[in-house]
């Protein structure tokens, strides 16, 4: 109920960054779904406003403070018409600054970090009488307090694992998630249970460090990510398994077996490297070199030759050189991406590399980041256009973006879309490829495969 009314109250998640912010973000609508609250799609309908942030972009708190000041216009037209609008401020973002969001930012009721969102009717609650903020790290797991998932659909992701124990010099994951924790493999079968009995067909499994995955498995025992993955693979009604975000220093030779091993196993693996200088690498703290990089890569193309590999990549890191720059384009160059993200380094407040003096100039940054993604679009064109003219399996999603066309994806995660009925959603279709756009695949059903 609305409060002070007899109307129904709405929520709106507005999400930045990360697929595990996009999974908080559903779960943070299933708290207030189990309190009476029903989605919408404009903040402009909505009783309460979460702002789920993310601290790994550039000026990420810019954007953040940026739309609060659109929202405290809205929050003052609604309560001129009698309607009451409670604005949070949820994720990294909120966990890094805390106290100093309220105080930026009056139009503000509640600050949660992304270990407590598990709290929100109690925050939401509480701040009638005082502005609230709950960044500390709780005791419980908050999944054992989270209600049944509401939001469902033929694709999900499915956290197994929060945190980050290898604190790079750049990130704030270790500072806004904790340290590592990972779920019990019971715990994420029940999960993964459920949402495949609400239309699930491809899960993906989510964490910051997700292949640190370390849980208590189902005779008791330690599990690893494989035991998990096979566990999850061998559930009913499953058609697809993927995984990240991973760290090369814990693809251990298990997971690097798995990719030819589980079939339900998709051949796409994202795996950042940052730099290809071993002098950058080191100053990151990124624990691994440029060549134990390529022979990772090696291994896992050993066993599953077609692989799609994507990356990370940060570029003008203090004192990378032209020199160490170019040895980040040649790794580039020798590995060959599908896909990758590319950014100019910006610093993150409380991380070891902010407080560096030794910064590469903004003019130099650009260029570099330019001639990077220049090589890396190349690739990833070269890679979309190599599916011309191939019959792909296509996991279809939804409707597409005209009548009578459906959109899904390959199982090297490259959307398709093509003419066929919505009753082939949730269905796998051979589709032959016939154009290759800048971000999609256009292709056309086999003869009678959307129709069995």
């Amino acid at each position: 109920m609305r409060v002070g009314t007899g109307l129904l109250k709405k929520a709106f998640v507005k999400s930045y960054g990360c697929q595990m912010n996009a999974y908080d973000a559903t779960r943070m609508a299933d708290v207030l779904g189990a309190e009476g609250y029903t989605a919408t799609d404009t903040a402009e309908d909505a009783d309460v406003v979460i702002l789920n942030t993310c601290h790994i972009r550039e000026k990420a708190a810019d954007k953040v403070y940026s739309e609060l000041g659109r929202l405290r216009v809205l929050k003052a037209a609604r309560a001129e018409a009698g309607q009451e609008t409670r604005i949070v401020v949820a994720g990294c973002v909120a966990q890094a600054e805390g106290a100093e969001i309220l105080s930026r930012a009056p139009t503000v009721d509640v600050v949660v970090g992304p270990q407590n969102y598990h709290r929100l009717p109690d925050l939401l609650a509480r701040s009638r009488t005082k502005r609230v903020v709950d960044t500390e790290f709780p005791v419980e797991n908050k999944f054992d307090h989270l209600p049944t998932r509401r939001t469902l659909g033929v694709t999900a992701f499915l956290t197994v694992q929060e945190g980050c124990d290898k604190f790079c010099a750049f990130c704030v994951v270790p500072y806004t998630r904790g340290a590592e924790v990972s779920r019990s493999v019971a715990a994420i079968r029940a999960e993964a249970e459920r949402l495949i009995a609400g239309g699930a067909r491809e899960i993906t499994l989510i964490g910051q460090n997700v292949n640190a995955y370390h849980g208590v498995g189902l005779d008791g025992g330690a599990a690893t990510l494989p035991d998990l993955m096979r566990t999850i693979a061998a559930l009913p009604g499953l058609l697809r398994l993927r995984y990240t975000t991973s760290h090369p220093n814990d693809m251990a030779p298990d997971l690097v077996a798995a990719h030819g091993d589980i079939p339900a196993l998709m051949p796409f693996l994202h795996l950042p490297v940052q730099s290809g200088s071993d002098r950058v690498l080191k100053a990151m703290n990124r624990k691994h070199t440029a060549d134990a990089y390529r022979a990772l890569i090696a291994e896992v193309r050993a066993v599953r030759p077609d692989i799609a590999l994507s990356s990370d990549f940060i570029v003008g890191f203090p004192g990378e050189t032209e020199a160490e720059f170019a040895e980040t384009m040649r790794l580039v160059a020798e590995i060959g991406f599908a896909s990758a993200y590319s950014f100019k380094y910006s610093p993150r407040p409380g991380t070891p590399a902010a407080e560096w003096a030794d910064a590469v100039p903004e003019d130099v940054k650009s260029a570099r980041l330019q001639a990077l993604q220049a090589l890396l679009d190349e690739q990833r064109h070269a890679f979309n256009a190599s599916f011309v003219g191939a019959t792909v399996d296509v996991l279809v999603e939804k409707a597409g973006r005209h009548p009578g066309q459906v959109a899904g994806k390959t199982p090297h995660l490259l959307p398709v879309q093509f003419d066929a009925p919505t009753s082939t959603i949730g269905t796998v279709v051979p589709v032959r490829i016939v154009r290759a756009g800048s971000n999609s695949l256009f292709g056309e059903a086999v003869a009678d495969a959307a129709a069995a």
